[in-house]
C-alpha cells in the first residue's frame, strides 16, 4: 500500500514547521538519502531526506503551507509495482491536514487553549502506516513508514532501537538487523521511573487574566513565534530547575586593546587587500574562557542526576541576538584555536544565525556560554544558563575608570563580568577560582599562549 510521508521532528524540541519548499514533484523517482524538501523550523531551514525508496504519488501540503505539525502527512510515495490509483482517501486519511494559523487581532482570538481546545478526533483505523507505535519507555520515537510497519508485523518496540537513518530517524535497515542480532535491552533512568510523579512547574498568569487587567483596545496582540515560544520555555526551565548563583569580577583591558589593535595592524591581506581578520574583544573573551575552563577542569561539566559530565574540551556556546530570539552558536574545541580562527568562525556562525540557517549540531551542546551586551553599553547583568551548561559568562562594556594602583589613582579601561553558575555542580570556590583563571588570561593574553 502506499507510504505517507510524514512530516519529521528536525530536533527535539520541533513541534511544528513551514513546509518551504520541494525539490521533487509528483512522479519523480527518489531513494533514500535525496533530498526532497526544506523546512523552516523555530530555529533554522533544513533539508529533509527521503528514509525510503519509491516514486512521489503525490504531494498533499504544497510549498508556503505553515504550522504543518510534526507527523502531518506531507506527501505520498509509491513503492514498486504501485500506481496513482492505490491513492484514495483512506490512504490520506493517516495524518490531519494542516492549516495556515491566522494571527489573532482581539482578546477572544489569545483566550486560553485549554477553555477553546476541541478534543482531538481519533486517527482513522484505515492508516495504520500513520500511526505511533509507542515504545515502552513511553518516549517518542521517530521512524520511516515502512519501519513502523516492520515493527508491528514483527512486534519490535522502536524505542530500543538506535535508528542510523536522517536526523536519527529508525529505518527499514534497523528493523532488519535486529531481526537478525535480536533487540538490545533498554535501561530506564531514574527520572523516566520517577517522571510520572514529578511536579509540574509552575505556571504564570493566564492569558484571559492578563487580559482582564487592561481596557480593551489598548494593546495590540503580536502571536509568540516558534522560536520565541521555545527561547520562553527553556529560560523559564532553567530559572526553575538550575539553582543560580552569581560572581562578578573587573577585569582590565589595556594590555588586551593594545594587543589587539596590533594584530589587526599586522593581519595578512587576501587577495582583494582585505585583511584575513578582525579580532574583536568578544574573541579574546571567547579563548579566554576556553583556556580557563581547561586550566579549571571541575568546573568543566555538566550536571546529569546519574553523575557529573567531566568535559575534555572547551566547546563555547556564543549568545547571538537574532530577531524573535538568540541563538548560541558552539565555537568547538576553542581552546585549541587561534584567536584569528575563532574570530572568522564566530562571524560565519553568526551571520548564519541571524538568516536563521545553523544546523542543529551547530547550536546545540556546549560546555559554557558567553553572552556579551558591552556593545549595547551595558556595564552589568546576570545572564540565565543556557542548559545543559553549567556556566555562562556575562560580559559588559569596557569603560575608562578610576583604579588605585599602588597609592595612586590612575585611569584604565575595565570590564566587568558576571558568572553565572549552576550550584549542583560548581560551588562558589570552584566558580571563584574559574573566573579568577579568566582574569589572568583576559589581563595577560599572552598567558593564554603558555
Amino acid at each position: 500500500m502506499p507510504t505517507p510521508i510524514l512530516m519529521p521532528a528536525l530536533s527535539p524540541t520541533m513541534e511544528a514547521g513551514t513546509l518551504a519548499k520541494w525539490h521533487v514533484k509528483e512522479g519523480d523517482n527518489v531513494t533514500s538519502g535525496d533530498v526532497i524538501a526544506e523546512i523552516e523550523t523555530d530555529k533554522a531551514t533544513m533539508e529533509v531526506e527521503a528514509v525510503d525508496e519509491g516514486t512521489i504519488g503525490k504531494i498533499v501540503v504544497g510549498e508556503g503551507a505553515e504550522d504543518v505539525k510534526v507527523n502531518a502527512l506531507i506527501a505520498v510515495l509509491l513503492e514498486e509495482g504501485e500506481d496513482a490509483s492505490l491513492i484514495d482517501a483512506t490512504a490520506l486519511g493517516g495524518a490531519p491536514a494542516p492549516a495556515a494559523t491566522a494571527a489573532p487581532t482581539s482578546p477572544s482570538s489569545v483566550a486560553e487553549p485549554a477553555a477553546q481546545a476541541a478534543p482531538a478526533a481519533p486517527a482513522p483505523q484505515t492508516a495504520p502506516a500513520a500511526a505511533q507505535v509507542p515504545p515502552a519507555s513511553g518516549e517518542r520515537v521517530f521512524a520511516s513508514p515502512l519501519a513502523r510497519r516492520l515493527a508491528q508485523q514483527n512486534s519490535i518496540d522502536l524505542g530500543l532501537l538506535a535508528g542510523t537513518g536522517p536526523h536519527g530517524r529508525v529505518v527499514k535497515r534497523d528493523i532488519e538487523q535486529a531481526l537478525t542480532d535480536g533487540v538490545p535491552q533498554k535501561t530506564v533512568t531514574p527520572q523516566q521511573q520517577a517522571g510520572a510523579g514529578a511536579p509540574a512547574l509552575a505556571a504564570g498568569p493566564g492569558t484571559s487574566e492578563v487580559l482582564a487587567l487592561y481596557e480593551e483596545g489598548t494593546y495590540d496582540v503580536v502571536p509568540h513565534d516558534g522560536m520565541r515560544k521555545i527561547v520562553a520555555a527553556r529560560l523559564q526551565e532553567s530559572k526553575q530547575t538550575i539553582p543560580h548563583f552569581y560572581l562578578a569580577l573587573d577585569c582590565e583591558l589595556d594590555t588586551l586593546l593594545a594587543m589587539r589593535k596590533s594584530f589587526n595592524e599586522r593581519a595578512p591581506k587576501d587577495g582583494d587587500g582585505k585583511p584575513e581578520f578582525k579580532l574583536s574583544v568578544n574573541d579574546f573573551v571567547i579563548k579566554a574562557l576556553a583556556v580557563a575552563l581547561q586550566r579549571v577542569p571541575d568546573a568543566n561539566v555538566t550536571w546529569t542526576d546519574q553523575g557529573m559530565l567531566k568535559h575534555t574540551r572547551s566547546d563555547v556556546g556564543v549568545a547571538v541576538a537574532v530577531e524573535g530570539g538568540l541563538f548560541t552558536p558552539v565555537i568547538r574545541q576553542a581552546e585549541a584555536k587561534g584567536l584569528a580562527a575563532i574570530s572568522n568562525e564566530m562571524k560565519d556562525l553568526a551571520g548564519r544565525a541571524r538568516k536563521r540557517r545553523l544546523a542543529p549540531h551547530e547550536y546545540q551542546g556546549g560546555t559554557s556560554a558567553v553572552s556579551n551586551l558591552g556593545m549595547f553599553g551595558i556595564t552589568e547583568f546576570s545572564a540565565v544558563i543556557n542548559p545543559p551548561h553549567a556556566t555562562i559568562l556575562a560580559v559588559g562594556a569596557g569603560q575608562r575608570r578610576a583604579v588605585v594602583k599602588g597609592d595612586e589613582i590612575v585611569a584604565r579601561t575595565v570590564m566587568t563580568v558576571t558568572l553565572s553558575c549552576d550550584h549542583r555542580a560548581v560551588d562558589g570556590a570552584l566558580g571563584a577560582e574559574l573566573l579568577g583563571a579568566f582574569k589572568d588570561c583576559i589581563e595577560e593574553p599572552g598567558m593564554m599562549l603558555v
